[in-house]
């Protein structure tokens, strides 16, 4: 073989090896499995004579300035090793991957495993550089006619690469037109249980199974389609179904003409196919549009995306999943032997979130699943692949299904928990008992100690006060206290009155504070002498101990409990109102999963205007135990409440992951269970907190729902954060848009229903129906609360991945802010991020290292920050949640250049841009896609700066800044390193 230029097909899989990290990726292997009599001479021979037919298999792929070429290697080894069975499959493996050196040759290697007398394994990897799927055809043929002898064997006709470099010139303008109205970047891919995986190739696994029930050929006759085109329809139906509102897979479209049919060699090129489902849409109309959008795509398969789109980022693939399909041939004859063609042998990495690779032949289908076990569990990568044999089987005799009504097998509706507790009573009722039980034991500690029956005592003369003044049961009474026991008096005399509080914390915004008084219609407003709110009529929060006349309201588990008043996302305050039942069912749930007995001291530490308040205070009150009241001072001083816990042996804690980290700081660490809710808990903040607890409980839920709907323990090393099951009598629904529920593990929105349920709004009925559903999946007359949040079903519970309205759209990508601060909080103690003029901004506390280049390591450049803030802390509402609007604006002067290349360098690399593009007066920021570069250009590019200036530009390099000025900033930066 002489010096050969590289094809077009094959120069676009080298430059992807000369970016790096393509590791086996490009191997392509397939075995044959011989039982009987083999003879192994004569199938060494008839190996060399496929060898030698096929020039290519031999060859070596070298470099020289720049350029990339082809040229005879050394002979292809044929090794025979003896193996025991059992370790074929690690032998196998170890072959599969073991790396070619491209310019020392050849990229083809041939192993003959001896597993007994009657029972070898031919074992073929090719390189893609010289081998395709229909190759393996084209080898395995040849070798049965080689082995046998009984057909002459003839070289096929070598390629005329410049009649297939003259198609593709020819084809291009017809390409550049139709990829400049489409993308050809495209966004992640939602897919059961899957995390974002590495742009890098990644160490996979397959999921495999063989079909000989002819589901193909009866669906595609019967729509009027050719297979692949009912394969790739099959495919983006089930994307759609997954969430994927516009489906885009990587195509592998074959290229061979018809003088190739019998050579060895790369005619293949991948391309992204993108479709536009809609739900009402049925898979017949669904399927004949894909073959349109196809059809016109097979116009244009033989120019590669980077001739045809210049700028598009090279990668190993196109898009996160990506198909290959072929038919092959029946499987040839060894004279005296039974074999079995593996057709495609598994090289064991994944090169994107998952890959489709089906082979069809006379005897059956078979399917095989690439994908990262890294980023996704392998159920749920078999899930997919029974998924997929759902539609298939689905679309044969259904196929006028509207594509949002395809079933999808073992799709529960939720999770659901049915434990209850159907004699429990409200919380005043249940303190009342309690105080009875045990009077004199200590109930509530801060400025002073009440037992039970003092504390009893204090709320009845509250509520004859309340009596006194018009309170009359059902109203809503206001409450504004410092906190301390006699805030805790205060709430429970207000029930004893028969009535529902509503809180006012002193630390509000006195504005926020008078909206809600008057949007309320509160009858009454209980507070301390130090509180200078105005409104309905005012009660001292300490009257005269005076119960004469007076009998306390009781068996109120039917009524109104609190109205709490939170903001949302967006619009004016909204008071949610809860009633006795839904508290009740709340506290005995987490008694029951925090273990909460007499024994019991919990430290409350949230203000009374955060729902969560209500666990920590009463949870304690109906069990027996004491709860430990910390001041406002205290609530902020991670010192102070570390000697709370100390001096009180607390028991347990429950806060935000914000108070968590003041606790931590401060060098908390007590045997307590500890409870963390309010916001997302961050996996390095759980990890940091599991080894200096007891226990550590992560729990969830909308005010809208009472305090928590879900619970996870956390175990001792945490892989990752789950939100976990519905505590008692709850259900958790995760549906999409068309309230369906999605299959397990695909993110959807979560919705609640069952006891925990608040009544609705107060005074907003249309919000109430638009928030709070009639539930498709309950009982008659059941109701589901829309959460806004997004979840999937992960491991038997919930995974939390933000909310809907976290997603912002900056510069047409859509961007989920919650991602961006998962990775910062890899490296930073605090993270948030906000979009200011349409830019992503990092807000930090404690960070280490880098974070520009640790985001960009990670995330795609689209979702890494412009600007990095650091702080000394993070603001905090007075719930103790971060307050985002409070976040400082940052400053988004245009920044100078980090390194200013010398006039020098630039004048260099403007020559070497102008000798490679044969262009003239290139300017300092002309794209060098705009001025006609591609993947070959900018390797004769990279060549020259390295022989002229002495350094290694890698390719990718181009993508980020192409343009003379920014690879002159790079070289410049680059020799200033060395």
């Amino acid at each position: 073989m002489s010096r050969v230029p590289l094809s077009v097909p094959q120069s676009g899989i080298w430059f992807n090896e000369r970016l790096g990290g393509a590791g086996a990726v490009h191997h392509m292997p397939f075995a044959i499995r011989f039982s009987g009599d083999l003879d192994v001479d004569a199938l060494r021979h008839a190996c060399a004579g496929v060898v030698t037919l096929h020039p290519a298999l031999r060859a070596a792929v070298r470099e020289e300035a720049g350029a990339p070429y082809q040229v005879e290697g050394p002979p292809v080894p044929f090794e025979i090793v003896d193996i025991d069975p059992g370790r074929l499959a690690g032998a196998r493996r170890e072959a599969i991957l073991r790396p070619f050196d491209l310019a020392a040759g050849p990229l083809t290697r041939i192993t003959l495993f001896r597993l007994g007398p009657a029972e070898h394994e031919l074992l073929v990897v090719a390189h893609h550089l010289v081998f395709d799927g229909q190759s393996t055809d084209v080898f395995v043929a040849d070798l049965a006619r080689l082995y046998g002898q009984a057909v002459p064997v003839s070289a096929p006709e070598p390629p005329d690469l410049a009649a297939e470099a003259r198609r593709v010139a020819e084809g291009l303008p017809a390409a550049r037109a139709y990829w400049s109205g489409r993308p050809t970047e495209f966004p992640d891919v939602v897919l059961p249980g899957l995390d974002r995986p590495d742009d890098a190739v990644q160490p996979g696994e397959s999921v495999e199974f063989f079909l000989t029930e002819p589901i193909l050929e009866k669906a595609a006759a019967q729509l009027g389609v050719t297979r692949f085109e009912l394969v790739v329809a099959s495919v983006h139906a089930l994307l759609f179904r997954y969430g994927n509102t516009r489906p885009v897979t990587a195509l592998d479209l074959g290229t061979r003409q018809a003088g190739a049919a019998e050579r060895i060699g790369v005619h293949v090129n991948e391309l992204p196919f993108s479709s536009d489902p809609r739900p009402g849409q049925t898979f017949i109309d669904h399927a004949r549009q894909v073959r349109a959008g196809l059809r016109e795509l097979y116009r244009v398969r033989e120019v590669p995306l980077g001739r045809a789109a210049p700028g598009t980022r090279p990668g190993i693939a196109l898009a996160p999943v990506s198909l290959t399909y072929r038919r092959r041939i029946a499987p040839p004859e060894f004279p005296g032997l039974r074999t079995e063609v593996k057709w495609v042998e598994f090289n064991h990495v994944a090169r994107n979130a998952l890959r489709f690779h089906l082979v069809e032949g006379p005897d059956g289908l078979g399917v095989m699943l690439q994908f990262p076990p890294g980023s996704m569990p392998r159920p749920d990568a078999e899930r997919v692949a029974a998924h997929l044999l759902d539609v298939l089987r689905h679309v044969t005799d259904e196929p006028a299904t509207p594509l949002g009504a395809l079933p999808l097998a073992e799709e529960p509706a939720g999770l659901w928990s049915d434990r209850s507790y159907p004699e429990a009573a409200a919380v005043p009722d249940l303190v009342a008992a309690q105080a009875i039980r045990t009077p004199d034991a200590v109930a509530v500690v801060g400025e002073n100690r009440l037992t039970y029956r003092e504390l009893v005592d204090r709320a009845d003369a509250v509520a004859a006060s309340l009596s006194r003044a018009g309170v009359r049961p059902g109203d809503l009474v206001a409450i504004s206290a410092a906190r301390s026991e006699r805030l805790v008096a205060g709430v429970l005399g207000i029930w004893r009155a028969g009535a529902a509080y509503l809180p006012l914390d002193p630390a509000y915004p006195a504005e926020r504070l008078d909206y809600v008084l008057a949007d309320s219609g509160a009858s009454a407003l209980l507070a301390d002498a130090a509180s200078d709110l105005s409104g309905p009529v005012r009660v001292p929060l300490d009257p005269p101990v005076s119960v004469d006349g007076f009998e306390p309201e009781s068996g109120l588990l039917g009524e109104r409990a609190y109205v709490i008043y939170t903001s949302g996302s967006t619009g004016r305050p909204k008071g949610v109102e809860v009633g006795h039942a839904a508290l009740t069912n709340l506290l005995l749930s987490i008694r029951d999963e925090t273990r909460s007995d007499p024994s019991a001291t919990w430290l409350a530490v949230t203000s009374l205007s955060f729902d969560i308040s209500g666990l920590e205070l009463w949870l304690p009150l109906v069990t027996g135990g004491r709860v430990v009241i910390a001041t406002e001072a205290q609530a902020a001083d991670g010192g102070a409440l570390r000697a709370l816990v100390s001096a009180h042996g607390v028991t347990h804690v429950q806060a935000t992951p914000s108070t968590w980290r003041l606790l931590a700081d401060a060098g908390f660490e007590a045997p307590v269970t500890a409870l963390v809710g309010g916001e997302a808990l961050p996996l390095p903040l759980a990890a940091r907190l599991r080894p200096r607890v007891a226990r550590l409980l992560n729990v969830y839920g909308p005010t809208e729902t009472t305090i928590w709907s879900t619970v996870a323990e956390v175990p001792p090393d945490p892989a990752r954060i789950s939100i976990g099951g519905p505590l008692a009598a709850t259900g958790l629904l995760v549906l999409d848009d068309d309230l369906r529920p999605v299959p397990t593990g695909v993110p959807g929105e979560l919705y609640i229903t069952g006891a925990g349920l608040a009544r609705g709004y107060l005074g907003r009925p249309a919000l109430t129906a638009e928030r709070f559903l009639p539930c498709p999946f309950g009982s008659p007359g059941a109701r589901m609360y829309r959460t806004g949040d997004r979840v999937r079903v992960r491991d038997g519970g919930l995974e939390f991945l933000g909310r809907t309205d976290d997603q912002v759209k900056v510069r047409g990508h859509r961007i989920e802010l919650g991602e961006i601060e998962a990775v910062l909080l890899g490296h930073a103690r605090e993270a948030a991020v906000a979009v200011h003029e349409e830019e992503l901004v990092a807000y930090t506390v404690g960070a280490v290292g880098d974070l520009r280049r640790e985001a960009a390591r990670v995330l795609p450049a689209y979702m890494v920050p412009s600007v990095f803030v650091a702080l000394d802390r993070m603001p905090l509402t007075p719930n103790g949640k971060l307050d985002r609007a409070a976040l400082p604006a940052p400053d988004l002067a245009p920044a100078g250049e980090a390194g200013t290349a010398a006039d020098e360098t630039v004048e260099v690399v403007r020559e070497i841009w102008e000798e490679v593009l044969g262009l003239d007066h290139i300017g300092d920021d002309e794209s060098l896609f705009e001025l006609g570069g591609h993947s070959l250009t900018i390797a004769r590019i990279a060549a020259r700066v390295h022989d002229r200036l002495g350094v290694d530009v890698p390719f990718y390099v181009f993508f980020d800044v192409p343009t003379v000025a920014g690879i002159a900033a790079d070289v410049a930066d680059r020799r200033a390193s060395l």
